[in-house]
């Protein structure tokens, strides 16, 4: 599963989605409004955003904080998404609260379709991957993010085309801003540093990151760990001071049973560390990074 990225997701590619979609015929009718385009969540939206910077911006359809694991989709999240051009959302495997809402709507575009991207599978809370499972916070991984960016341009073109300049502009002008983050992240960092996450949400950023996960409490961050799970984490620490990266607050009577651990807490669509993606990546890997190192 540790593929070297060397797909490119080309205009083609997309237009031939979007006209399996039935919407050939929407394309040639737009009005002189830009027409607008919805996406699903946080991290989409942020990506979203450093392409359309200085066009207009898309309609977010999940709150911050909400990838779509769980919950429901609300009356206007359905208008909005009957009333986009196009919807992108990364799919049923991660966002189930739109699944209902999106399988089959003739106007979405679910990135988990398109063979692009870093792609890994579910962990178990020992670190082991589980067959025939995949990931999905694709995001994370920095070259995934350019490539979703190139996807996003080539939406936003479609639906806008008078911007399509300034989305392409904007494209390369985040692949080098994000190059540039990775490099500062890695700076003066040695590879596959140990760290325990609570929940196994961070696989995509750890190479990028320098890190490796030595095992996690539990299956979902909505679950409390087993007794049998805090033992093997202690019994099979690589080091003595340990991170744990957490999605929230951690009872202090659980981190007693781990000591000693620093802990940091990363929600994993970025949510709460900014509204730009790379200043928010960064300063999640930098937190982590932070967290590993004491």
């Amino acid at each position: 599963m540790n593929s070297v990225f060397n797909h490119l997701i080309r205009p083609a590619t997309i237009l031939k989605r979007l006209l399996i979609s039935g919407m050939a015929l929407s394309l040639l009718t737009l009005s002189a409004q830009a027409a607008t385009v919805s996406v699903s969540n946080y991290p989409m939206f942020l990506l979203s955003e450093a392409v359309t910077e200085g066009a207009p911006s898309a309609n977010r359809i999940l709150q911050a904080g909400d990838v779509g694991h769980h919950g429901s989709v609300s009356p206007s999240d359905m208008k909005a998404i009957k009333d986009s051009k196009f919807v992108v959302w990364f799919g049923p495997v991660l966002e189930n609260s739109l699944t209902g809402s999106l399988k089959d709507a003739p106007n979405a575009i679910a990135m988990f379709e398109f063979d692009a991207f870093n792609r890994y599978p579910l962990r178990d809370v020992k670190g082991e991957a589980i067959e025939g499972t995949l990931d999905p916070h694709i995001w994370l991984d920095p070259e995934n993010a350019k490539a979703i960016t190139r996807a996003l341009a080539v939406i936003h073109s479609h639906a806008n085309p008078e911007y399509t300049s300034t989305y392409q502009a904007n494209v390369k002008k985040f692949a080098e801003r994000m190059d540039k983050a990775v490099a500062d992240v890695q700076k003066g960092t040695q590879e596959n540093r140990p760290y325990w996450a609570y929940h196994d949400a961070y696989q995509y950023i750890e190479k990028a990151a320098h890190i490796k996960l030595a095992g996690s409490l539990s299956p979902d961050h909505h679950i409390s760990p087993k007794a049998s799970q805090l033992l093997w984490l202690n019994k099979n620490r690589p080091v003595k001071q340990m991170c744990m990266v957490n999605q929230g607050t951690v009872s202090k009577g659980l981190l007693a049973k781990l000591q000693p651990v620093n802990t940091t807490i990363q929600v994993e669509d970025m949510s709460s560390n900014g509204k730009d993606f790379i200043s928010s990546w960064q300063t999640m890997a930098q937190q982590i990074n932070k967290c590993v190192a004491q």
